[in-house]
């Protein structure tokens, strides 16, 4: 489907485009075009009377993403579209690093809405490669994992990186290492140095590549190139959909390579939801625009990724609120600590009640909590400032801040 033809189809079958788009000629270029409120999108993306969908979802597939769940963040694909984003994806797999023959354990998350296991097991089958796939997922003991891929003669291994560090410190401690393991795909999370450490000493043999880079919301965004050792770096996929990076401060498209800005994703086969000028949550600048290679930068301001955990800055600040404390502002800090990903609250002339505050931060996502609990993360941490970081250029306040290595 071309850009135009979307366009039209979704301001003439959905609610949501139709009030976005008014005012709008129907012939208006896409970059002309507004970028999706993240907030207003999801408030109108409902399960009960639903204002984004085209039509009843009368087939396919329903995700959940894996971050806050007071106010959770519901996907809707038909079964071609979610046959034809499987099916492109697998095209690149050998990009990724796969060969005839592999042995893949798969420890994406699955259940409870998620979609990485299902994604994944589901592109894997439609390799142009041959693969055996070892459906494990993550949330097997690592004891029954370890086993597996010793049966089996796993050669590859593909999960979240929290999950992948879990079972290699099993690995290190009960058999020393599996050397015949010679690739580790990552996604959903940053491979971090530490995590490269211990993944090594686990597994000698390997090499890390990025397995895809997406989302539930988005969809596939880039894949690996072939050829680059640079995990940030992904093509996009240039015949589905349309990739923008556009200036943070002014919104204009960003056509020369690196300069960074926001990431925006027009789905070209998503007819059902429409994502058209959709910010992914990330900053990245342009490698090589004509061949749509992009270099991710870190997050963006919509979404503070922790660990595995997606948690949106409109709920934090929500959560301070709740806790009764009258302050001047929240700012939203990650860095790693003792090698984990910490969430730290920057709170700008508030009471100090950091229980209250981390009680509400709990409510709007148990599963952070659980994280925590789990060591995956580390604890929740609060600073009370006098006045939070701004940005010098427009003097605008930083809501999200990563102090994280690249």
């Amino acid at each position: 489907m071309s850009v135009l033809d979307l366009i039209c189809y979704a301001r003439t079958h959905s609610p949501f485009y139709k009030e976005l788009y008014d005012g709008y000629d129907s012939s208006t270029p896409l970059a002309e075009l507004p970028v999706i409120d993240q907030a207003a999108f999801w408030a109108a993306n409902t399960i009960r009377h639903n204002q984004v969908l085209t039509r009843a979802h009368t087939d396919g597939l329903i995700f959940k993403t894996g971050g806050t769940t007071k106010a959770p963040r519901v996907s809707f694909y038909t079964n071609e579209e979610w046959d034809a984003m499987c099916r492109t994806y697998a095209e690149t797999l050998p990009a990724a690093g796969l060969r005839h023959g592999d042995r893949i354990a798969n420890l994406f998350a699955a259940g409870e809405l998620y979609s990485s296991f299902i994604f994944a097991l589901n592109s894997l089958q439609r390799s142009p490669i041959d693969l055996v796939q070892l459906p494990i997922t993550g949330s097997a003991p690592v004891e029954f994992t370890l086993t597996t891929m010793q049966d089996f003669d796993a050669t590859v291994v593909a999960g979240f990186p929290t999950t992948l560090c879990r079972l290699a410190s099993h690995v290190v401690a009960s058999v020393g290492s599996l050397p015949l393991v010679r690739l580790i795909l990552f996604s959903g999370e940053a491979l971090y140095e530490d995590q490269r450490s211990l993944l090594s000493e686990a597994f000698p043999g390997a090499e890390f590549r990025s397995f895809v880079y997406g989302s539930v919301d988005g969809g596939i965004i880039g894949t690996a190139v072939l050829g680059s050792d640079d995990a940030r770096v992904f093509r996009s996929f240039v015949d589905s959909s349309v990739l923008e990076i556009v200036d943070v401060d002014t919104g204009k498209p960003i056509t020369s390579p690196g300069r960074p800005g926001r990431l925006l994703q027009t789905d070209l086969t998503r007819r059902l939801q429409p994502m058209i000028r959709y910010p992914v949550g990330d900053l990245a600048e342009w490698v090589d625009v004509e061949d749509g290679i992009f270099r991710l930068l870190g997050r963006a301001d919509e979404g503070a990724r922790v660990g595995p955990v997606t948690l949106h800055l409109d709920h934090l600040r929500a959560a301070v609120d709740r806790a009764g404390i009258a302050h001047n502002g929240v700012q939203v800090v990650i860095r790693r600590v003792d090698a984990r990903d910490q969430l730290v609250l920057r709170i700008a002339g508030g009471e100090q009640e950091f229980e209250a505050v981390r009680n509400e931060v709990y409510v709007i996502s148990p599963r952070f909590e659980l994280q925590v609990g789990r060591g995956v993360v580390a604890p929740l941490a609060v600073e009370w400032v006098p006045a939070l970081e701004v940005n010098p250029r427009t003097g605008k306040t930083v809501r999200l801040i990563d102090e994280r290595p690249v």
